[in-house]
């Protein structure tokens, strides 16, 4: 089994903040770490829900602020219409995954969790006017 740190950089490899998850399979295919890092970030929001998000996709209705996402009423979040959206947003180029040093570009790839267990996220903004 494996522990994972799950971290959220910026652009210039800053990193935001992170977590760790322990006891995942040594391979794993890249959906099922997106989805079990949105499972994972939900279920603490859940758990003590705030006027403030941070994780890395925004829900719905919730507004962009620095780094996070202000949910107005405080609600429970789907965490499995968190992971879609997620899956989505990685297809549409709306972050990047990287395993060390190694840029993952398809979910469907088997990452080696023994090799290196740092994932990074790094949110890509759309340029205005681009």
């Amino acid at each position: 089994m494996a522990t994972v740190v799950f971290r959220d950089e910026t652009a210039t490899g800053k990193p935001i903040e992170e977590f760790t998850l322990p006891d995942l399979p040594e391979n794993i295919f890249a959906r099922e770490l997106v989805r079990l890092r949105v499972r994972e970030e939900v279920a603490r929001y859940n758990a003590n829900p705030s006027a403030r998000f941070n994780g890395l996709v925004r829900p719905v209705d919730a507004e962009v602020e620095l780094n996070g996402y202000r949910m107005g009423a405080t609600r429970r979040i789907d965490w499995e219409r968190q992971a879609d959206i997620a899956e989505r947003a990685f297809q549409r180029n709306g972050f990047l995954l990287l395993v060390g040093e190694r840029q993952i570009d398809d979910l469907s790839e088997v990452i080696d969790l023994t090799v290196d267990p740092v994932l990074s996220f790094i949110k890509l903004v759309p340029l205005v006017g681009g």
